[in-house]
């Protein structure tokens, strides 16, 4: 009897193993859910609150400083306007030097236009070169060759311009609805930072009072621990990805090293394009030209920039937030699988936050039982 009570004991209630699988699962859904789902509806709020936490310390004392005397009262002046004048400052600072730096581009590009019928030239006296060897070599007529390719390239160019106009036709409203949905979403996130400044004091007390505190001071923690590691890491691989192509331009004596080094650093920045965008096509522009010493410079920069961000993005990251080079891989390749362009952080952030609920909540469960 006792056996059997055992038994129909153990039956009724799960065992430990179930009991945190069902936990992991549970939290894995609940961290999907909310990055897919919730993060999006919530992001501009974060992102204001995160800027009235970087604002509040400055908006504070200025706000203690600046002070109104009534009828033998002090007021103060309110710390959501001093924050949003702030906010607009360095808007405004930001926008002065995008402005400048696009100006130096448009003058590179005008003498990037300048050199195009140059590389052009080029390019068409070794198309030509070539074709003739060829009628040479195969006993062809003179010029069938030449002729051919340049009828080949003229109705290439001539297809891509009809497919052309109909995309951007098509997608031109698309663009414009973009630029209308972040200009809104940027007035919800200066609002959002104004609020936030204004209501700082309120809102931690409702944090502190909530029955999830832990899960937010959890949430918090992890949070600011992987930003500060992705800017830490994206930092250090900008600035020796940027010195790299920089030290790559001057080798092949580019006249622009320094505006060329710094635009392909910072594109390498962004998980979508990278220095490959610029550099594959470049080495084989050179190489068509028989340009084989700079192709082979530009692939060899190309390779050590790719290996480079490899290798010290998953070290730096994982040896940072506490993740190892293998989770830390994984989680960036599930992360962008999942999450696309912003996967790379979500997905460690996410794996971070399932291990810490479920270290949380299996160690509750236990103290209960």
């Amino acid at each position: 009897m006792k056996y059997e009570s055992e038994t129909g004991e153990s039956m009724e209630k799960p065992g430990k193993k179930l009991k945190k699988l069902l936990i992991i699962t549970g939290t894995t859904g609940a961290v999907y859910a909310g990055f897919k789902y919730l993060l999006p509806l919530v992001a501009p709020f974060f992102v204001g609150y995160i800027l009235a936490l970087l604002l509040r310390p400055s908006a504070r004392f200025l706000s203690y400083r600046m002070r109104i005397t009534v009828k033998g009262k002090r007021y103060h002046m309110p710390i959501g306007v001093i924050g949003g004048v702030e906010f607009l400052a360095v808007l405004s600072v930001l926008g002065a030097v995008l402005y400048r730096g696009a100006l130096k581009l448009c003058a590179e590009g005008k003498l990037l236009m300048v050199q195009l019928p140059v590389w052009l030239e080029q390019f068409d006296l070794w198309l030509t070169g070539n074709c003739h060897r060829v009628e040479h070599a195969m006993g062809l007529r003179p010029g069938c060759v030449a002729d051919m390719a340049g009828d080949m390239l003229y109705h290439m160019v001539d297809t891509c311009k009809t497919a052309a106009m109909p995309f951007l036709m098509a997608n031109s409203m698309s663009v414009i609805s973009c630029l209308a949905k972040a200009a809104i979403v940027s007035l919800v996130v200066f609002l959002a930072a104004i609020l936030s400044l204004q209501e700082m004091e309120d809102l931690r007390d409702r944090r502190d009072q909530s029955a999830f505190r832990k899960e937010f001071n959890m949430i918090g923690s992890r949070l600011v621990q992987t930003g500060k590691a992705w800017f830490r890491s994206q930092g250090i691989i900008l600035f020796i990805t940027t010195g790299l192509c920089i030290g790559g331009m001057f080798l092949i004596r580019n006249p622009y090293y320094i505006m060329a080094g710094i635009g392909i650093g910072i594109l390498d920045a962004l998980p979508i394009f990278g220095t490959g965008t610029v550099l594959i096509p470049w080495a084989v522009l050179r190489l068509a030209v028989g340009d084989w010493k700079q192709a082979l410079v530009l692939t060899a920069i190309y390779l050590v920039c790719y290996f480079v961000r490899q290798i010290l993005e998953v070290r730096m990251m994982g040896g940072q937030v506490g993740l190892s080079p293998l989770e830390t891989l994984a989680s960036v390749y599930v992360g962008l699988e999942l999450f696309g362009f912003f996967g790379f952080i979500l997905g460690p952030l996410g794996l971070l936050l399932i291990e810490d609920m479920v270290e949380a909540w299996t160690k509750e469960e236990e103290t209960e039982t």
